[in-house]
């Protein structure tokens, strides 16, 4: 008879045995399978995946080991695989085990939203949970926007069976429907459902035909649009017929309806939906200024203050004043007094009067810290100190701009204050430096995916932090996204980083580099400053054309780019090939250049606002130096493009050059 203690040692030495085994069998597999290889079985199943070639796809991915990072990424790839060829077995199979086995991982949010979209017709209510288990969860994701649809369309399909709809049921299923809308008004389902909640509801209320119009007008269709606003009540609807009356070339009816819902109406509109309306007008009238007095005249409410803004940036500079005066007196708690309060700062540095300047800019300073013009108030004190004699004001001053809005133009102004050099051009030189992962801390997983090219996957892994989503898109190739997405991030961030931090590099990329420095030196001009005008004119987009047939990266007009070629003995050239354009684009800087004595800030606002009024506002100007030249161009839109250059330039060469 077998003893306790010898069944003991026999239960162990088995288990002992198993448990070596397994460690053998997965030291093999490991060794048969070392991670370039697995790289490689991952890259190939990805490329069949491109080529359409789901079920080689499918299998290449079954093969990757269950040791390697990349499987989960795998597994879910070949759910993804399933759902192409129809197969929703496997890819339900597929997507459960996922969950099941990593249940926390960055990907298992899109595969439960996978999985529910799989369960719809087979166990719809088992899906509907899993909708609803996303908007309770991750109510702030696209797919808690897209599971709203979902389980409207579930508990709809439901009770169409049924031929019945409950009144709370058909409520569940119209705010289901609203809550899309309101949240993605362009979602990609956002017209399923507008057409599924027309099916359920033919008493639908105003305010959500409203929503369903502007869904239609986000997607191009005009015609739908002003169908659905029609029913809706027009003192809520008329900012936005404005906009769709203006899309269907229907200037007239946008002009009318502006100033009827201006006349009395604009209290039941969004400030926001008023500001868009008049921004329209002002877009399709020969002045402005004339404009925004007319409608000033109209408006009894909402909107006041904005076109009073508008006035006074439009007047003429001898009535700027008065005008803004009236705007901070009159309009106290108004967004925009900060903008007037500035002006009237601007203008007592202007007129050389010290006191009432330092008391107006400390007053702002305390007032408005976060205002997007205290740069530009903080700028100007150090130079009312300068004037002053007060050494130890004007440097902190300058200093603080420098610190506080590293990146701002003004920024720029007062590092040459500091150094007292007065020619805008600080340096022709640019280190080359690559973008690269945004942060200090590899993430060579990350890496990994993007040397893969597994850009699906790596958009969820950079759904947390715009800066890699940003990434992403930089090495995917959409430089525009890529640069957009970094900005808008960057100038979210209250403190902004060092110079050297890695995220710089996604707001002002090096892109087209030596084609630029090529042309640029080859004309004599500066390569940093033409890199900042291309940026500026089309975030490197060589594909870019402006509504009045501007073209490629920087935005030249064929007829303007027919007469630099005639002039510089050109013969062949395609604005739509980057470098054409850049060596052209370099030949009109160069040429308007020369027609301005040199000076590149006149250079500059030539480029935007054409060389006639630029010659024109020098003999008009009452301008003492560039800083007062800059500050009183009398289109706001060159004013701000040669601000917008220069602050590209001054954040190449600090992020480029060291300085």
């Amino acid at each position: 008879m077998v003893s306790q203690e010898d069944l003991k040692k026999s239960i162990y030495v088995f288990f002992t045995t198993l448990i070596v085994l397994f460690l053998a069998g997965l030291i093999v597999l490991i060794l048969s399978q070392p991670p370039h290889k697995t790289d490689e079985i991952y890259l190939n199943a990805l490329n069949a995946y491109e080529n359409k070639d789901y079920s080689k796809s499918y299998f290449l991915f079954s093969k990757i080991i269950i040791t390697s990072p990349l499987k989960p990424l795998a597994i879910y790839h070949q759910g993804v695989c399933a759902d192409k060829v129809g197969d929703k077995v496997s890819a339900i199979k597929q997507y459960k085990f996922f969950l099941l086995i990593y249940p926390k991982h960055t990907l298992a949010l899109k595969v439960k939203y996978n999985l529910a979209q799989n369960l719809i017709d087979t166990r719809p209510a088992k899906a509907r949970k899993y909708f609803e288990s996303i908007i309770k969860h991750y109510p702030s994701t696209d797919y808690a926007i897209a599971s709203e649809y979902y389980a409207g369309l579930i508990d709809l399909k439901k009770y169409e069976k049924e031929q019945i709809f409950p009144v709370s049921v058909k409520n569940d299923i119209e705010s289901h429907f609203r809550h899309y809308l309101k949240k993605a008004p362009s979602g990609r389902l956002a017209i399923n459902v507008i057409e599924n909640w027309n099916k359920i509801d033919k008493s639908i209320a105003k305010d959500d035909y409203l929503l369903m119009a502007k869904s239609y007008y986000l997607f191009g269709d005009y015609k739908k649009a002003s169908e659905f606003a029609k029913k809706a009540e027009l003192k809520n609807s008329w900012a936005f017929e404005v906009l769709n009356s203006s899309a269907l070339g229907d200037k007239s009816r946008a002009k009318y309806l502006t100033e009827w819902g201006l006349n009395g109406n604009a209290d039941y509109v969004d400030k926001e939906d008023v500001y868009a309306a008049i921004d329209n007008y002002m877009g399709n009238v020969p002045s402005k200024y004339q404009a925004a007095v007319k409608l000033l005249s109209l408006t009894k409410s909402r909107g006041k203050d904005y076109l009073m803004d508008i006035k006074c940036r439009y007047s003429p500079n001898d009535e700027k004043l008065a005008c803004y005066k009236n705007l901070y007196l009159w309009f106290p708690t108004s967004e925009f007094v900060d903008d007037a309060q500035s002006q009237i700062f601007l203008h007592m540095v202007r007129v050389n009067d010290i006191g009432n300047a330092q008391r107006i800019g400390i007053d702002f300073l305390n007032k408005h810290k976060t205002s997007p013009y205290a740069p530009l108030v903080m700028y100007y004190m150090g130079r009312v100190s300068e004037k002053a004699r007060s050494y130890r004001d004007y440097i902190s001053y300058y200093r603080s701009v420098i610190s506080k809005y590293p990146d701002n133009y003004y920024a720029y102004r007062a590092y040459l204050r500091l150094n007292h050099t007065y020619n805008p051009i600080i340096t022709s030189y640019l280190g080359e430096k690559p973008v690269v992962f945004p942060y200090e801390k590899k993430h060579d997983f990350l890496e990994k995916l993007a040397t893969l090219g597994d850009f699906e996957v790596l958009e969820e892994y950079a759904s947390y932090d715009d800066f890699i989503k940003s990434w992403v898109y930089y090495k995917k190739g959409d430089y525009k996204k890529s640069m957009v997405l970094a900005r808008d991030a960057m100038d979210k961030l209250e403190t902004k980083p060092d110079k050297t931090d890695l995220r710089w590099r996604l707001v002002y990329p090096l892109l087209f580099w030596d084609d630029v420095r090529k042309y640029a030196n080859g004309v004599g001009n500066n390569p940093p400053l033409i890199l900042s005008i291309v940026r500026e004119e089309s975030y490197f987009d060589s594909n870019a054309a402006s509504s009045v047939g501007a073209k490629g990266l920087m935005q030249l007009m064929p007829a303007t780019a027919s007469e630099v070629a005639s002039k510089f003995g050109v013969k062949n050239y395609n604005l739509s090939n980057p470098s054409n354009n850049i060596m052209m684009g370099n030949y009109y800087y160069s040429f308007i250049k020369s027609l301005l004595g040199g000076l590149d800030v006149s250079a500059i606002a030539a480029y935007n606002g054409g060389i006639g009024s630029v010659n024109q506002w020098k003999q008009s100007l009452n301008y003492s130096d560039t800083d007062s030249f800059i500050e009183q161009i009398p289109y706001p839109e060159t004013q701000n493009y040669v601000k917008k250059v220069l602050r590209s330039y001054w954040n190449y060469v600090r992020i480029y050059s060291g300085n």
